[in-house]
């Protein structure tokens, strides 16, 4: 069998392995390992990512974060090294077979001991966010990983060997400069993520840029630029839509009502929230939770 034939053999078994998937995230047996798949509603896709590698199987899926925009289209992957409000739409392929993606969860303590094998490297700068080939070990490594799903009595001794090899060669990708920043301590990349993870926690309140910055270690110029250089969006943005994605959580899915969620995330003019909210999801609160929550009965059906 050749090489093109093998490979696309594994990935036709990858796509397989993911019949089971939904249009809502589904955990495996594998820790951090889950798949996804189908007419994915884009409110679903609206969301604060956690960090992960998401391959897309089949079909493409459109991103942004921030400014920034890549369509990743199967078979490839995305690297997403922190916390980040991502907007997004996913498309079937061409012959219309429909989206199918698997995602990985990044694992602090496999890569803090890859890093330790394999040496830190230069210290660059992130990379962009971007859109990158699934090559044939890539396919094979993550193959080998969902396989395990089906062999639960495997998954402890292989799934941590599997994943270090994958987190091995996206480290030698075009964003393994992020993951590798990501995974060092003192790296002005892994400082942002903390910051990121303060903010999550308390998104609702009033932000000092200033204090914010000194608690990450840098000069307010400095954050700025290289929070931006990380996310994509400058801190205030950064607030801003973690707040609009959590207050149309709690107005769609919880019920409350508008001007109660926009008080609830931090913001005390409701006339205020309305124009930011109708500007970043292109319609109006009231409007847009009504939509979801008809959407989600008509998935429930």
């Amino acid at each position: 069998m050749s090489l093109i034939m093998s490979r696309a053999s594994d990935l036709a078994k990858l796509i397989d392995m993911t019949n089971g998937a939904g249009t809502h995230p589904l955990e495996t047996s594998v820790p951090g390992l889950f798949v996804i798949g189908g007419k994915v509603p884009n409110h679903q896709l609206a969301a604060l990512y956690r960090p992960m590698i998401g391959f897309v199987l089949q079909g493409s899926k459109r991103m942004s974060i921030g400014e920034r925009s890549v369509v990743v289209t199967g078979p490839a992957y995305f690297l997403l090294p922190m916390h980040l409000p991502v907007t997004a739409a996913v498309h079937p392929n061409a012959s219309g077979n429909p989206y199918r993606s698997i995602g990985l969860d990044l694992d602090q303590t496999i890569l803090g001991v890859l890093l330790r094998d394999v040496g830190d490297g230069e210290k660059r700068s992130p990379s962009h966010f971007a859109a990158c080939a699934m090559g044939d070990e890539i396919t094979d490594a993550l193959l080998r990983l969902m396989r395990l799903t089906t062999r639960p009595d495997e998954i402890s001794a292989l799934a941590p060997a599997y994943k270090r090899e994958i987190f091995y060669r996206v480290l030698a990708g075009p964003q393994g400069d992020s993951l590798r920043l990501l995974a060092l301590h003192e790296s002005n990349l892994s400082r942002i993520e903390r910051t990121v993870q303060w903010m999550r926690k308390n998104f609702d309140a009033p932000m000092d840029v200033g204090d914010v910055a000194r608690e990450a270690g840098m000069a307010v110029t400095t954050f700025h630029r290289q929070f931006k250089l990380a996310t994509g969006l400058s801190p205030i943005q950064f607030q801003k839509q973690l707040r609009l994605m959590e207050a149309r959580n709690l107005i769609a899915y919880e019920g409350l009502a508008v001007s109660n969620a926009a008080y609830r995330v931090g913001y005390e003019s409701a006339s205020q929230f309305n124009r930011e909210y109708s500007r970043f999801f292109g319609t109006s609160p009231s409007k847009h939770g009504s939509s979801i929550r008809t959407l989600e009965r008509m998935r429930e059906l």
